[in-house]
């Protein structure tokens, strides 16, 4: 079997507003077709354009080739192979960031092909399942511009979380920093408040994560007000700091009163290593497209097992990127949750109608996928409908 073409179709919701924080919004729809008619669907939280441009490209050298010319007439089976040849041969402009994001989304595909071809969900592929099911989170980000309303919304968000039989939820808790809400500028006090009626909501049974973008410049400015989070009881924090600095992660992982959790924007195992041995997280992060698809994502999954931490995948998208992480939750020992958009508690259009998941979601849990591949069923229609390159 040998790769034919390689799409790439920038998708924008018709409700797009580009003032909030929230990239599933837009997406990059990439399909890897074959000889064989057999197709693989992929995609990555990245700008969609600039994917869509690494991906479709002309080479200029042979250190910046063009990943389309790269792929086409290799065999799709052969994703260890097709991996490395992309990063190497595009590793002046990539290596790192959107290139790898770009490997990210092509890698996916190559694996949702090979499921199709052995007729296999991708957890067998990965080398089998040792979970039963998954523990999804409710990843809740509210609405509203004032105190009262994001407050408000959140804890709406949080009890309907509760009612369809979420077992954790992850409430966005940022009213101030460099990704705050609807630029709002609450002090830290206000934090606490959200934080504190969002655990009343949900009561004590419920695991409650918080994540605050980056909000603080430093740990010692985290470490003020997170101390005092102590009592409500959370699993983890994440991201209070910026992602490059780690020593302040270290710091933040002796002192808090919580995990602490990062890793979402990271590309390739390296970024983790350092992230993990110099950062010393209590919980890594990363995303499947983002990471370099599946193959790297399991290279993470090797880092972290040695250094006995846990993973919790970061997956903030549509159905496709919700499905591969499934797969990879299933495979992998030391994942304890997975991000998970949920369709009825989200304004995100494309995360409601591009794609079905392949699995079931019953009583608050991911049930094994049993159809090949990704096993998502996508939604032509909405190709269309949302398609503006």
């Amino acid at each position: 079997m040998k790769i034919t073409d390689i799409k790439t179709y920038v998708l924008v919701a018709d409700n797009a507003d580009v003032s909030l924080t929230s990239s599933a919004q837009d997406t990059v729809l990439v399909i890897v077709e074959t000889d064989e008619g057999i197709t693989g669907y992929g995609e990555t939280d990245t700008n969609p354009w600039v994917v869509k441009a690494l991906i479709q490209s002309p080479g200029t050298h042979t250190m910046d080739q063009s990943m389309k010319d790269i792929l086409i007439g290799m065999d799709p089976l052969d994703i260890d192979n097709c991996w490395k040849s992309l990063y190497v041969g595009t590793a002046m402009t990539g290596r790192r960031g959107a290139g790898v994001n770009a490997i990210g989304a092509i890698d996916m595909a190559l694996w949702d092909i090979k499921g199709k071809f052995e007729n296999k969900p991708i957890f067998e592929l990965l080398g089998g399942k040792v979970h039963e099911t998954i523990t999804p989170y409710a990843s809740l980000q509210p609405l509203g511009t004032s105190f009262e309303e994001y407050r408000d919304s959140l804890v709406e968000w949080a009890e309907k979380a509760k009612n369809l039989g979420f077992k954790a939820v992850k409430s966005e808790v940022t009213m101030n920093g460099p990704y705050s809400h609807n630029g709002m500028d609450e002090d830290d006090d206000k934090h606490t408040r959200v934080i504190e009626a969002v655990r009343k909501a949900l009561g004590p049974d419920i695991e409650l994560m918080v994540d605050v973008q980056y909000k603080w410049e430093t740990a010692e400015q985290a470490l003020r007000t997170v101390k005092d989070w102590k009592e409500f009881n959370i699993y983890f924090l994440e991201t209070p700091v910026w992602t490059d600095n780690l020593d302040d992660y270290a710091r933040m992982h002796e002192e808090a009163p919580m995990k602490i959790a990062a890793g979402e924007w990271l590309s390739t195992v390296h970024e983790f290593k350092d992230l993990i041995e110099r950062g010393k997280v209590d919980v890594a992060q990363p995303d499947i497209g983002r990471v370099g698809g599946l193959t790297e994502a399991k290279k993470v999954s090797n880092i972290v097992d040695e250094n006995n931490i846990i993973i919790v995948p970061h997956c903030w998208k549509t159905s496709i990127s919700i499905s591969a992480t499934a797969h990879f939750a299933f495979n992998t020992p030391s994942c304890r949750f997975i991000e998970y958009l949920p369709p009825q508690l989200c304004h995100e259009t494309l995360r409601r109608e591009l794609a079905i998941e392949g699995f079931d979601f019953i009583n608050g849990l991911i049930q094994l996928p049993t159809k090949s591949g990704l096993g998502i069923e996508i939604n032509e229609d909405a190709v269309k409908k949302y398609r503006v390159d």
